[in-house]
């Protein structure tokens, strides 16, 4: 009897080692979404650490609602983000948004009507104004920004991936 006690105790399955603290703060918190991706600010201030977490120092304190922003990697609740600058910091996810927006580059754009250079022009719009992403599919976007709504080409915004399609 307990020769087969001893058998049944060496067959059983080790049990699985508690996840540690350390653990638990790298994968609590994890989105599943795909990375890299863009998302957007929040609110009108939000950090920008060193590392993933409260105790890590500050370098950058944003002030700009619905800037659009990269996350290159995930730390539990810590999305480790880029900006239109390049500058890659840390950033609870708290202060991010799913809401799609891009910055206009290089110099004052056209939009237009629909995806054609030779449409109907309907608004010009200045380098480094935020707006929506409403959809994305080849070269073009369609965006708005206050109450306006245009086409503008992929290449002239920051914050849509090249070859990403939206909406």
């Amino acid at each position: 009897m307990l020769g087969l006690a001893i058998a049944l105790a060496a067959a059983a399955p080790a049990a699985a080692p508690a996840r540690s603290a350390v653990d638990r703060d790298a994968t609590d918190g994890l989105s599943g979404l795909p990375i890299p991706r863009f998302v957007s600010l929040k609110s009108d201030k939000a950090y920008l650490r060193t590392g993933p977490g409260d105790r890590y120092p500050v370098v950058w304190v944003y002030v700009r609602k619905g800037l659009p922003i990269e996350v290159v990697r995930e730390y539990g609740i810590w999305r480790q983000v880029r900006d239109i600058g390049g500058s890659v910091g840390w950033m609870n996810k708290q202060l991010i948004s799913g809401n799609r927006t891009a910055v206009v580059t290089g110099a004052i754009r056209t939009l237009y009507a629909r995806p054609d250079l030779a449409g109907r022009a309907v608004w010009r719009i200045a380098p480094g104004a935020i707006v929506r992403v409403v959809l994305c599919s080849e070269a073009w976007c369609r965006v708005d920004r206050g109450g306006k709504s245009g086409y503008i080409l992929r290449a002239q915004l920051w914050g849509v991936g090249a070859t990403e399609t939206i909406g």
